[in-house]
């Protein structure tokens, strides 16, 4: 583990970063520092941001989910995340990452 950084665990579901993983079941093991932990909160609080967006276009049945940019918008943010949780996440979540594909 590099200086400086805290070993952190991410739920992507939620959208959660645990400094302890004993309140949800997680996803990947990263090494991050205070900035880079800021900078991945908030590419997951855009992306709820864009959820909530999505959420209420979702009832207007004339707008098409596939023409809507909310929907890119949220693939973009979701894309960024895995590229973060790759450069600093552990073996596991590296390989785990490369197994998914696209990203």
């Amino acid at each position: 583990m590099e200086e400086g950084k805290n070993v952190y665990y991410i739920a992507i579901e939620t959208g959660e970063i645990m400094r302890k993983p004993t309140v949800s079941p997680w996803s990947f093991k990263i090494y991050a520092s205070d900035e880079e932990i800021t900078s991945l909160r908030e590419l997951f609080d855009a992306n709820y941001s864009v959820e909530i967006g999505n959420f209420l276009r979702a009832h207007i049945p004339y707008r098409e989910y596939h023409k809507d940019s909310g929907n890119d918008q949220y693939d973009d943010h979701l894309r960024k995340i895995y590229q973060m949780i790759y450069e600093l996440g552990d073996e596991e979540a590296k390989q785990h990452i490369e197994e998914m594909g696209d990203f």
